[in-house]
């Protein structure tokens, strides 16, 4: 008979497992090859089952397809990252572009400004200039 103890964590405990193996049946390791899980940790990979044993089996499978799950999760998680990573890109450009935006308007804002001062003195100088000539052309007209 073999026994394990074990403790899985300090707040639960302890669990027992106990089996017996007949003297006819042996150990037999899985017939397919233990499936490649990359993202897990060693510790955490799949153990190939006792194929005898049906709990034993059905653990592994169980435990294969929980690694699938967690590499399909895995993988999503990578790929939503980058998607983030673009997205933060994009946010950094567009709070550029708007920057540029509105330096650009209190640029347009202040040249519009400037422009009718300008047009203001421009006809102003022009009224002046008139005036100017008309007195001229009367001084030129007495004389």
């Amino acid at each position: 008979m073999i026994t394990s103890t074990r403790r899985v964590s300090a707040d639960k405990p302890e669990v027992q497992i106990a089996f017996r193996l007949d003297e006819t049946s042996e150990l037999k390791d899985a017939e397919d090859p233990l499936p490649a899980f990359p993202h897990l940790e060693q510790r955490l990979q799949p153990v190939l089952p006792c194929q005898s044993l049906k709990e034993s089996v059905d653990v592994y499978k169980n435990h294969c397809k929980m690694a699938n799950e967690f590499n399909q999760v895995k993988h999503e998680i990578d790929i939503l990252e980058d998607k983030k990573k673009e997205l933060i890109a994009e946010l950094l450009e567009d709070e550029k572009a708007s920057m540029e935006y509105a330096r650009l308007e209190e640029e347009y804002r202040i040249l519009t400004e400037e422009n009718r001062n300008l047009i203001s003195v421009h006809s102003e100088r022009a009224r002046q200039l008139e005036t100017l000539r008309v007195i001229s052309q009367k001084r030129q007209g007495s004389s």
